[in-house]
């Protein structure tokens, strides 16, 4: 004898926008409340309309998939993040693995997830603001859970030599007054905390004392800042 297979169906009886969230929905089949939507995800669905198991259980995809999404908006909105930040918050928010994928790939489409744009942008805003070395900038990027092509290539160009100048130039002003060895410790200090090598630190400390000392007769060369 043939089984047959009766699909369970269930009726739209009430959809009511939520009042602390105006874009989502409560829908309620057969009378009793079932679950909340996106109302993006709910803009199909009507009073009366009666739904299937298969489609009940896309409409609970598509709420999962855009719930992730805007998750990850909302995480974007403070700023710029790296590919494993965003995989890294959506974990915390329990969403899962293949919900992250798919919410990455939408991401990437829309350009709001590149990692090459990311470490570029993060040097650049570094060497402007805080400027410090290769290998700290790499560090900081690795630390973002870039890969090694993506940290390369964002640091091709980068100008150590002229990267610690600015930065000890921007802290010159605090060790006004202060005698050489005190001036050239704490520079030193300061740009090695930055992780710049001592091959650039010494002439750029000497740089900067001759810079703020000049006509005072107290100019020192490399070989004295040793």
């Amino acid at each position: 004898m043939a089984a047959f297979y009766f699909k369970t169906m269930r009726t739209i009886t009430a959809i009511e926008v939520q009042k602390k969230d105006p874009n989502r929905i409560n829908l309620y089949l057969d009378g009793e409340f079932a679950f909340g939507l996106a109302r993006i995800v709910a803009a199909w669905l009507k009073v009366g309309q009666r739904l299937d198991d298969e489609k009940i259980a896309k409409l609970q995809a598509d709420e999962a998939r855009e719930r992730a999404y805007q998750q990850a908006m909302l995480f974007l909105s403070y700023r710029a993040r790296s590919e494993a930040e965003i995989r890294q918050n959506l974990r915390k928010h329990e969403v899962p693995e293949a919900v992250i994928e798919e919410t990455l790939e939408r991401l990437r489409q829309a350009r709001l997830a590149d990692d090459n744009q990311f470490a570029s942008a993060w040097v650049e805003n570094r060497n402007t603001f805080r400027p410090r070395s290769r290998r700290a900038l790499s560090m900081e990027l690795r630390q973002k859970g870039l890969q090694d092509d993506a940290i390369q290539s964002a640091l091709q160009g980068v100008d150590e030599e002229s990267l610690a100048y600015e930065a000890a130039r921007k802290r010159v002003n605090r060790l006004q007054g202060l005698e050489w060895d005190e001036f050239r410790k704490k520079l030193s200090e300061f740009l090695a905390r930055r992780g710049f090598p001592y091959a650039i630190i010494a002439p750029t400390v000497s740089r900067l004392w001759n810079e703020t000392h000049a006509g005072q007769e107290q100019s020192m060369d490399d070989e004295e800042s040793l």
